[in-house]
């Protein structure tokens, strides 16, 4: 059940008025509704002349700051921002956190945490430099809150704070392919709706189970308006409208291609894919002698598997590239903690592949004599003639 807007929005008043403020934004429309601007940022600061609640807004293509002085000034600069048809507010104090979304019924679904900062350590943005979610925030309660899960949390929310622009403006479309259990679809939506942003997320997982378990919780949770589960295949799930960030995190072997294949058909701006066991790689490796002089690399099984782990997924930011994308492999949560540690990252540039592109990928592949999965799914989408073919292709 959602709260009264009015009393939640009191709620927002108070805590904005307040002097153990730290931080506020303000994003997102409510249904039907527009105001005048896209973003809202507040935060006291202070000067020369004394203390003043800075406030930074944007109407999307330009910011604009301004200095308010405390007392009335600042009460009325508030009650302007809270007049506004914004859909979501998020409010940082010294002592809490407050999440305020509206929902497309009108109603207010409000989220409080109790800061967990040690006694004595100074407010402010220190602990969003440890946390980019506070350990005490109630969706730990429900994903589960241990240390390790807590690390890769943080680490997958700090990759995809890399991947997207600071100034991110408008409704972001996000689909989870092979969610699972979806803590870390939850993370990334607790994440995004905080920034502000009007966030519709969608996680796809083959078992109709888990897609009625994880409905469950997004209810629990009170995310239901913004987002929604699916049963269904990597591949053919329907997802519409087509999302702007596509996640895949540690779908199995060739899942991954096909997560990235669909990102790549929908053109999707953003894509983090974090690869789960590369055996299909590994299988054409086994099924021929390696090129001279690397027998070395492939003659011991466990030197095959690790360079089948980085062979593919050389190939695959290989052929992102030759896709129009920018893409990169990074490490995304510390090898101590997991050896499935790898994130590729990638954001659509729309630029041109170069005829050295091609022909490093071309070379690679024919020299090792492997199909890459990914290969053959974008080969599929795109026809016979796909903008990475400058030669016959390697074996089917």
């Amino acid at each position: 059940m959602g709260e009264s807007l009015d009393g939640a929005l009191g709620e927002v008043r108070a805590l904005l008025l307040d002097s153990a403020l730290t931080r506020a934004v303000a994003a997102g429309r409510r249904r039907g509704l527009r105001p005048s601007v896209v973003r809202a940022e507040l935060r006291p600061v202070t000067l020369k002349a004394g203390p003043r609640l800075q406030i930074a807004t944007s109407d999307g293509a330009r910011p604009f700051t301004r200095n308010v002085a405390p007392g009335q000034d600042t009460a009325d600069a508030i009650d302007a921002l809270l007049a506004e048809p914004f859909g979501n507010w998020h409010v940082e104090t010294t002592d809490m956190t407050l999440q305020l979304r509206v929902t497309k019924s009108g109603d207010a679904q409000v989220h409080r945490a109790r800061a967990t900062r040690p006694t004595g350590t100074p407010a402010g943005n220190d602990r969003e430099k440890e946390y980019l979610l506070d350990p005490g925030d109630p969706i730990f309660a429900e994903i589960g809150g241990s240390a390790a899960k807590r690390r890769q949390v943080d680490a997958f929310l700090r990759a995809l704070a890399a991947t997207l622009p600071e100034e991110l403006t408008g409704p972001l479309r996000v689909v989870d392919l092979g969610c699972g259990n979806a803590y870390l679809t939850f993370a990334a939506y607790r994440y995004l709706s905080g920034r502000g942003l009007d966030v519709e997320l969608v996680g796809v997982d083959v078992r109709e189970d888990q897609r009625r378990r994880n409905t469950e919780l997004a209810e629990r949770l009170g995310w239901g308006d913004g987002v929604r589960f699916v049963a269904g295949t990597i591949a053919d799930a329907v997802v519409e409208p087509a999302p702007d960030l596509v996640l895949a995190l540690h779908a199995c072997d060739t899942a991954t291609d096909e997560a990235l294949a669909r990102a790549v058909r929908w053109g999707a701006r953003w894509v983090l894919a974090a690869p789960c066991c590369h055996h299909d790689v590994a299988a054409q490796l086994r099924a021929r002698p390696a090129p001279s002089p690397y027998e070395l690399l492939t003659r011991q099984g466990i030197l095959r598997e690790r360079f089948a782990d980085v062979l593919t997924d050389a190939l695959r930011a290989g052929l992102l590239r030759l896709h129009g994308y920018r893409a990169e492999v990074v490490e995304f949560v510390d090898s101590r903690h997991t050896p499935r540690n790898l994130l590729i990252r990638a954001r659509r540039t729309g630029a041109v592949p170069t005829d050295e592109q091609r022909r490093d990928y071309r070379e690679l592949v024919d020299q090792w004599q492997v199909a890459p999965r990914l290969e053959t799914l974008l080969a599929t989408a795109d026809g016979p003639e796909t903008p990475f073919t400058t030669a016959q292709s390697g074996p089917r």
